[in-house]
């Protein structure tokens, strides 16, 4: 199938899901955990948003659907400003509760929950600071992904404006991926995105942490 429509190859009704992570913040730069703390953009945040934005639009997206914290909704006001579209909020994209692990910085964290941290990291059911298991931010977001996705037309494009755990979560889910194994997809930078397409056997990850507009596959796995 020619690629040239959208940049992408796409099977069956053609989707494809943007998963597209908020700019930065002042707690970014702090490395401090952000979880379900309405934290606004810095002015370095806005203005990569308003970039991807350019890019984004480009992709012809047909819907946006955002996390109602204001750092993702910014950064969705400036991909609705380019194309015209309308951004339906959801709180079920919000990024993980974390308890008392918000508001903390990554030191921190280490040396008050430095076995909690580890177990996470080692893929272990943690629910970090005594907040929400990964698995349960994949329950409320997921679906919120797919229903969306439902509404679009063949070859449609959906654009979800959320945070780095909440889309990496969601990866795994739509993707099939064992709970223990989403770790290995990586974070995304601010303002950087992932897509998933719609392959012969459900979707498929196409771009991960991309900041550029995607190129055609060319070979033998397209």
């Amino acid at each position: 199938m020619n690629a040239s429509k959208g940049h992408y190859q796409a099977i069956g009704r053609g989707r494809r899901i943007v998963l597209w992570r908020h700019g930065q913040t002042a707690w970014n730069l702090e490395r401090r955990f952000q979880g379900s703390t309405d934290i606004e953009l810095t002015d370095t945040g806005v203005a990569q948003a308003r970039r991807a934005a350019r890019l984004l639009a480009a992709l012809r997206p047909h819907a946006i659907v955002s996390s109602d914290l204001s750092r993702a909704r910014a950064t969705a006001a400036e991909l609705a400003a380019v194309t015209g579209l309308p951004v339906a909020g959801d709180a079920g994209l919000r990024e993980t509760y974390a308890g008392v692990w918000q508001g903390l910085t990554h030191d921190e964290i280490i040396a008050r929950h430095g076995e909690e941290y580890a177990a996470w990291k080692r893929g272990e059911p943690v629910r970090r600071g005594g907040g929400e298991l990964e698995t349960e931010v994949a329950d409320r977001a997921a679906p919120v992904v797919l229903a969306q996705a439902d509404k679009l037309p063949d070859g449609g494009t959906l654009v979800v404006v959320s945070h780095g755990g909440t889309i990496r979560t969601t990866i795994g889910r739509l993707l099939h991926l064992e709970a223990t194994s989403w770790e290995s997809l990586g974070g995304l930078s601010n303002c950087c995105w992932s897509v998933l397409g719609e392959g012969a056997r459900g979707w498929r990850l196409l771009e991960h942490n991309a900041g550029t507009l995607p190129e055609p596959v060319l070979g033998d796995d397209d």
